[in-house]
């Protein structure tokens, strides 16, 4: 063969095997699905026909779950349209009864038993030594007790030397067991109006007493605890029955925008309102408290501002305390989670009573944040009265260096207290909203 005639095969041969590797080239590409976009997400290929991968959390309880509370509603609405200033509910008993307290202990007398510096079980197994009655401490106790019982029944002597070691016991009659432990659980029975159960559920948990069960169908809550914890309780239950008044107070909060590059002008409520209807001008370290009459209500301040601003409700509630406490009411709880606001505590202290020869409200309001107390208020006013707190710059709330929020927004909260006194069973048979002759012979006393 010539080397003309090799160098053409050796072409054809070329030639043969690129349209070869050309099809497979060709088949290969039609059997790979094209896409039109391709995301890589740390280092994941994401398209339209892949399964989202999530990294794996911890068990805990989502946000939603964890926020969810029934007493959420009664808390967060206010009927602007039907709200009294002064109510009359009837005094209730408030009753704290321990629950599994197990069986009763045998019919037995307790004579000339002395005990001394001993663990309350050590005590009870020297006790009933004689008996076929066994003592368990289901967790530990270290309490010492010291004392003695001249004549009691087995039961009353039990009682005795659990209180004095702070401890609970219940009894199982079928093993013929006493169980000694350190924590108890109670159950309250309510009274019958919403407001003066949610001002005893905030002085609980204001005395660090959580894990509420609160049953609102028939008005009992049920917690566990120490001994400490029965005495909180025992002290608020005394004390709310010695009160003869509750406050509360409804609360709107606005948020503020100004339609022009200037500050609201709020000296414009005195021609627009009169001088007689602005009862006090109170300043604070950050803001103005105005204690204003029943003609400015949360209807004519929308409409005073809307002259000047655009204003958004970013939250609204009402939070109620025993006359002489304090309680407060959380921005965030009754309004949106992605508000600036979100941190915002409107505290309260108030007495109602005996002012200077008057009959007033006193009330010390603050304002606070996560960060610490924002400014505050000494408001004395009288029953009837609404509160309008102002000129709280919005930028208090902003955390980021530059906002697009105007410098000139601002925080507004109205406020109109309310009060409910409470009386004997006899006088009133259930809640009443004072109006007309009523309530002016009433505020009149």
């Amino acid at each position: 063969m010539t080397q003309n005639n090799i160098k053409k095969s050796i072409f054809i041969l070329v030639g043969i095997f690129s349209l070869f590797v050309s099809g497979c080239v060709n088949k290969n590409r039609q059997e790979v699905p094209l896409y039109d976009t391709v995301n890589v997400v740390e280092n994941l290929v994401i398209n339209e026909n892949s399964v989202p991968i999530f990294p794996k959390k911890a068990a805990l309880t989502t946000d939603m779950a964890q926020h969810f509370a029934l007493d959420l509603p009664k808390r967060c609405t206010v009927n602007w349209n039907n709200q009294s200033v002064v109510s009359v509910i009837p005094e209730e008993k408030i009753e704290i009864v321990r629950l599994n307290v197990g069986d009763e202990l045998p019919d037995l007398k307790v004579t000339d038993y002395e005990f001394k510096k001993v663990l309350v079980k050590e005590a009870l197994e020297k006790l009933l030594e004689d008996t076929k009655i066994s003592v368990i401490e289901d967790q530990k106790t270290f309490e010492k007790i010291s004392g003695s019982i001249m004549t009691s029944p087995l039961g009353d002597a039990v009682d005795l030397m659990a209180k004095l070691g702070h401890v609970y016991y219940f009894y199982d009659a079928e093993f013929k067991e006493i169980h000694l432990t350190p924590q108890g659980k109670w159950m309250l029975k309510m009274p019958k109006d919403e407001t003066m159960i949610m001002a005893i559920l905030d002085a609980m948990r204001g005395a660090d007493i959580h894990n509420l069960l609160v049953n609102w169908q028939d008005k009992t809550v049920v917690f566990e605890g120490d001994y400490q914890t029965e005495r909180e309780v025992a002290k608020i239950l005394a004390d709310v029955a010695s009160k003869k008044y509750v406050l509360a107070w409804d609360i709107d909060v606005y948020r503020v925008y100004p339609k022009t590059d200037n500050a609201i002008v709020w000296m414009n409520m005195l021609p627009a309102f009169g001088e007689s209807n602005i009862r006090m001008s109170i300043p604070g370290v950050v803001g103005r408290a105005l204690v204003v009459s029943p003609e400015i209500n949360t209807k004519t301040l929308q409409e005073f501002i809307s002259q000047q601003a655009s204003m958004v409700l970013i939250s609204q509630g009402t939070f109620a305390i025993p006359n002489g406490w304090q309680s407060r009411f959380d921005i965030g709880q009754c309004g949106k989670e992605d508000r600036l606001e979100t941190d915002l505590i409107i505290g309260a202290t108030g007495t109602y009573g005996n002012y200077g020869g008057y009959k007033k409200i006193d009330a010390k309001i603050v304002l606070s944040t996560t960060n610490g107390e924002l400014t505050s208020f000494q408001i004395p006013s009288n029953v009837g009265d609404n509160y309008v707190i102002m000129g709280i710059p919005t930028h208090s709330f902003v955390t980021t260096p530059e906002t697009l929020i105007s410098p000139f927004a601002e925080l507004v909260v109205f406020m109109s207290p309310r009060l409910i006194s409470i009386v004997e069973a006899n006088q009133a048979k259930q809640a009443t909203p004072l109006v007309g002759d009523e309530l002016r012979e009433f505020l009149n006393e």
